[in-house]
């Protein structure tokens, strides 16, 4: 009988024993399972710290870097935040403002490109990756031959504004042909490409009064002039000192290697570029400022 007891006790103890150590594994199991993975880069938890996977504030990303040596670029730094009251206002009733800078200190300019003759397709893609905004001034005789070229510059966020029909020097034409060239092209436009330009550049900057009225009469919020035009290789200053300006608006034109001496348009924009970077500055959006 003792004998009995004693075994009994004894196999009890080793159903304890084993019961107790399953228990404590199935908690330490479960304890597994239900803590937080750790995780690093982008999706790292407070562990990390809040940057973790973050670029440092201003850095190009690695694409933006990769897009810019496609083109023999370095990244521009990222312009400043538009002001919240632009600095170029057309007066209600008043007449249209002529510019040819816009009034910052911010060491920021403007691109702007004439007429739309050369359509060259690496100019589109070069654009794409780049992200810097430009304004183009187009004139139907030059575009309506490929109209859906300028369709995915457009799509891009580039501005579009007027630069007349057919490209006459306004001061040799009356009111009213004033009037049919501006106001005709501000109706093509807006066909063609979904906005009605707020922008107007007279073709070799040319205009008189009656040019402001009738670019008035026609939806105008401002005339654009220049302060620097890109040639072939080299900038071409208004101004003694040779240097770009804040707040300077620069010409360039939709040209290529017939007028540009066997370069291209692509090559022409790369060689600006790198001059607006030389001296510092960075490029914005015209149409946050007008």
């Amino acid at each position: 009988m003792k004998k009995t007891i004693v075994l009994w006790a004894a196999l009890t103890c080793v159903a304890l024993l084993v019961t107790g150590c399953t228990a404590s594994a199935a908690e330490e199991r479960g304890a597994t399972a239900s803590a937080p993975a750790r995780t690093t880069g982008p999706e790292a938890g407070p562990e990390a710290g809040p940057e973790a996977g973050r670029e440092a504030p201003g850095a190009p990303g690695a694409a933006t870097a990769a897009a810019y040596r496609k083109w023999g670029l370095k990244p521009f730094a990222a312009p400043p935040a538009p002001p919240a009251v632009k600095p170029v206002i057309r007066p209600a009733g008043g007449p249209v403002p002529v510019i040819s800078e816009i009034p910052t200190r911010e060491k920021i300019v403007f691109i702007t490109i004439d007429d739309g003759a050369e359509k060259d397709p690496e100019f589109v893609r070069m654009m794409k990756d780049l992200r810097i905004p430009v304004t183009m001034f187009l004139t139907d005789a030059a575009i309506r031959a490929d109209y859906p070229y300028f369709a995915p510059l457009v799509a891009q966020g580039h501005g579009v504004a007027n630069h007349t029909l057919t490209h006459p020097n306004l001061r040799t034409l009356g009111p009213e042909a004033q009037r049919r060239e501006i106001c005709g092209q501000q109706t093509k436009l807006a066909k063609e490409y979904g906005t009605t330009p707020r922008l107007f550049r007279p073709p070799y900057g040319n205009w008189n009064e009656d040019t402001r009225t009738a670019a008035g009469t026609c939806g105008v919020d401002a005339i654009v002039l220049w302060r620097e035009s890109m040639q072939i290789k080299n900038m071409q200053y208004q101004r003694g000192d040779g240097k770009l300006h804040p707040g300077d608006i620069i010409l360039a034109h939709f040209r290529g290697p017939s007028e540009l001496k066997g370069r291209t348009m692509t090559e022409m924009t790369a060689t600006m570029l790198r001059k607006i970077q030389e001296q510092g500055f960075t490029v914005a959006r015209l149409e946050d400022y007008v």
